[in-house]
């Protein structure tokens, strides 16, 4: 299916992204492939949502502190955050939840956080680490 490696590309992209910025982690991942359609699932929703939408949550939350912590990336994690909402292609409610999640992130962090502290770079260091998890998992449950 056509759809399903544009995904794939944009997962794998992102968890170079992370991977990079976390230092030595190998991280390898793809979007998953068209979920398996399940009787508990809304029309638009995939079985991997939640875990879309805690990945955008931490893009939103390393656009934040990366940015205070002078890591000199401009846009890097909002342009990561729009790459993977043009490949995933969500639509109405399911895509309203995504970019939610991202300003989430975003605004959480932006209320505790005016400068870098060693609490934020550690913060940064977590987040990395768990979005990079969140891809190899998606990888490895959902990849054909």
């Amino acid at each position: 299916m056509s759809h399903a490696a544009s995904p794939r590309r944009r997962l794998l992209g992102l968890t170079v992204a992370l991977a990079a910025a976390a230092g030595p982690m190998a991280a390898r991942a793809q979007v998953p492939a068209a979920p398996p359609a399940t009787s508990q699932a809304s029309p638009r929703a995939a079985p991997f949502d939640a875990e879309l939408l805690r990945l955008a949550e931490i893009l939103g939350t390393l656009h934040y502190l990366r940015t205070i912590c002078g890591a000199k990336e401009g846009q890097k994690w909002r342009n990561e955050m729009q790459a993977l909402v043009d490949a995933e292609t969500p639509s109405g409610e399911r895509r309203t939840r995504m970019i939610a999640s991202f300003n989430r992130g975003y605004n959480g962090f932006q209320q505790s956080y005016r400068s870098c502290t060693p609490a934020a770079n550690l913060a940064i260091r977590r987040y990395l680490a768990e979005g990079a998890r969140i891809s190899r998992d998606l990888t490895a449950r959902y990849a054909n």
